[in-house]
């Protein structure tokens, strides 16, 4: 590979202040340790690394253990690692600090060590275990806090006070209120609140992801990643744009956070866009929206795909299966799209650089796809995906060792160990606002109570229904992570398309979609914003133009809910109908946003080809007949106008 096609070296956020400002919005920046502090929590990160994988690859852990360690390792970590406040001590943790990790431990060592106790006398607590479960709801509050700042943790305030105030709640949220005690103790003690659904999900397969992550880039397998796509498509029309389509969905598969996609990717491919001729704005939007096609695409799919097998009861290898068709025709259309953007605009292929045909690069860098492999392959065959995990790291050193400069040796493991631990923080601590407001949900009903506000406004109309669900997500995903957005709104919106005749995988996979909509639709798009800082362009410009080529995140949850058949749902024939529609709707689809198909088109050509867009939609032989014949109708207008043009110009005297 040309060596100015290689990517730049070392976290490219730590050299652009505006870029660390945006990632800042995800993550609060925590300490710099250094002496005893820094080994002490390189200690917690490989107890934590070496006891996961222990779980997931020798021999499992009882249940308290298995769920109890993570939040327990977890607290101590923030407590130690993020400064309460801007002027706290920046290099080592403060006595207050100290003091809360010391509380962490208390009431979750009680949680563990009392965990079969408690469940004998459930509904009859003690007076010890009200006020040890107030203190866990109170340090993971601080916990939050401290990581994601306050638009998280106070939903988790607002849910509890809901609990205690539900008397005085209007009309259809009202409750009978629930005592401090009754409810510190359900949220806290009870495996439906901070030991729940989110905590489990998390040790059971996360975790065990995120650390995968960590050694796959340490390993350097990632060049691969950027090298294929490449290869593919740097020579066509528009071909730093497809690089980054297809970059986007390698990255993403194993990535768990779209704006780390899009730093990780957008660094390379952003500058190349602009050498292209993009627009910085452009540039800086197709990063942003390829990379949350990311969280689609299995085999990893973020945390969502396995909440979504955790609260379904649906094996994740099964989740994998239904998602990957929905994944790639969501690529598909952002290729499509990038495509006529460069047609629109004359834009070619990378010009004057040598470029290794794909074959040669899978000759060459083949091995560099094993890890990947050996997770697929895995739990194909039917192990678990903690097994594949453990497995697939295991598998990331020995890979290292075929590449001289990238072995990973002692100094190496360690270093992603570390990192892949800190990488968990992030998500970990949300587990106990999560637990308390998915607690609150289920203990007040307000579940139920939402589902029918839903059938009300939308007066059992699917379609509105499904709008109605897709502003509440992101309404809810401007103050949380998309995941918890993505559990909020499940827990609360699918009993709604249930009631409504959605299949619940399908339900569950409209929300999943819709709660990725915050990173790319403003005001808030924050992996929109952090491509515009890499690109050098306006954020709000970029913001909205990313939200374009990001359009058919919005087209996929009706798909669902109409054309299950991309979600494998139903007979055999049922399904090809369903994915051969929408793949034809999917490609006139994407004509139609960019204005484009072989040439700009007219406002009349627009309104014909839309409809016959939204007639491939349907999946009936019929609809898809006449909407391909309306599509077809307006090529051969736009080809014969071409024709009639290039008549003219060759009549023209010189």
């Amino acid at each position: 590979m040309n060596e100015e096609l290689s990517p730049r070296e070392g976290p490219p956020e730590a050299a652009d202040p505006v870029l660390l400002k945006l990632m800042e919005k995800e993550e609060k920046a925590n300490r710099e340790m250094t002496g005893f502090w820094k080994w002490v929590l390189g200690a917690i990160a490989c107890f934590l690394v070496l006891f996961y994988f222990y779980s997931a690859g020798i021999k499992p852990v009882y249940v308290q253990y298995h769920l109890g360690a993570y939040v327990l390792v977890t607290y101590v970590y923030i407590f130690i690692a993020y400064p309460a406040r801007k002027k706290s001590p920046r290099h080592r943790p403060s006595a207050p600090d100290l003091v809360l990790a010391l509380v962490s431990i208390l009431t979750v060592g009680y949680w563990i060590f009392q965990y079969e106790a408690l469940n004998y006398r459930m509904g009859s607590e003690t007076e010890l275990d009200f006020y040890v479960s107030l203190a866990g709801l109170l340090v993971s509050l601080e916990v939050c806090r401290r990581v994601l700042g306050w638009s998280m943790t106070l939903m988790g305030i607002l849910a509890a006070a809901y609990c205690y105030f539900g008397p005085w709640m209007p009309g259809p949220f009202a409750h009978r209120q629930f005592s401090l005690p009754r409810l510190s103790n359900y949220l806290f003690l009870t495996q439906d609140g901070v030991f729940g659904v989110m905590a489990s999900v998390l040790v059971s397969y996360v975790i065990l992801f995120i650390f995968f992550g960590a050694f796959l880039k340490k390993s350097g397998a990632g060049q691969f990643f950027i090298d294929f796509p490449m290869a593919i498509a740097g020579r066509t029309t528009g071909g730093p744009a497809k690089v980054a389509v297809i970059a986007s969905a390698f990255f993403g598969s194993i990535s768990g956070s779209a704006i780390a996609n899009t730093v990780s990717t957008g660094t390379f491919t952003i500058p190349l866009m602009k050498r292209a001729g993009f627009k910085p704005h452009v540039a800086g939007a197709i990063e942003p929206s390829a990379s949350i096609g990311g969280m689609f695409m299995p085999p990893i799919m973020g945390a969502g795909g396995f909440l979504m097998a955790e609260m379904t009861r649906t094996p994740y290898v099964d989740i994998m299966k239904m998602a990957v068709g929905s994944a790639l025709l969501y690529f598909l259309s952002v290729f499509i799209m990038v495509h006529f953007e460069a047609k629109k605009n004359n834009l070619v292929g990378l010009q004057g650089v040598e470029l290794p045909r794909p074959i040669q690069i899978l000759k060459k860098q083949w091995y560099m796809t094993t890890p990947l492999l050996i997770i697929v392959v895995l739990m194909l065959v039917g192990y678990s995906p903690g097994f594949a995990a453990f497995w697939a790291t295991i598998s990331c050193v020995a890979v290292s060792w075929v590449t001289p400069d990238r072995r990973m040796g002692i100094r190496e493991i360690y270093e992603a160990v570390v990192e892949g631990a800190r990488n968990t923080m992030i998500i970990g601590a949300t587990v106990g606002v999560i637990g308390m407001i998915v607690g609150t949900i289920a203990l007040t009903g307000i579940g139920l109570k939402f589902s029918d506000i839903i059938i009300s406004l939308s007066g059992g109309n699917l379609p509105m229904a499904i709008l109605l669900i897709g502003m509440a997500s992101l309404v809810l995903g401007m103050g949380v992570p998309v995941t918890a957005a993505y559990l909020i709104t499940a827990v609360l919106a699918v009993p709604a398309l249930d009631t409504l005749g959605v299949p619940v995988i399908a339900a569950h996979m409209i929300v999943y979609w819709f709660s990725q909509d915050s990173n790319i639709t403003p005001p808030v798009c924050v992996a929109a914003y952090a491509g515009a800082a890499i690109a050098g362009s306006d954020p709000w410009k970029t913001g909205w133009t990313a939200f374009k080529f990001a359009k058919f995140l919005y087209v996929g949850p009706f798909l669902f809910a109409y054309s299950p058949g991309i979600l494998l749902i139903g007979s055999g024939m049922e399904i090809f109908m369903d994915f051969f529609s929408a793949t034809l709707g999917t490609i006139a689809f994407s004509a139609v946003t960019m204005g484009y198909l072989i040439r700009r088109t007219t406002v009349a050509e627009w309104l014909v080809f839309a409809v016959g867009t939204f007639l491939c939609y349907h999946p009936d032989i019929v609809t898809d007949v006449v909407g391909i014949g309306m599509i077809g109708l307006v090529y051969l207008w736009q080809r014969h106008k071409n024709q009639r043009e290039r008549v003219s110009l060759m009549a023209a005297p010189a």
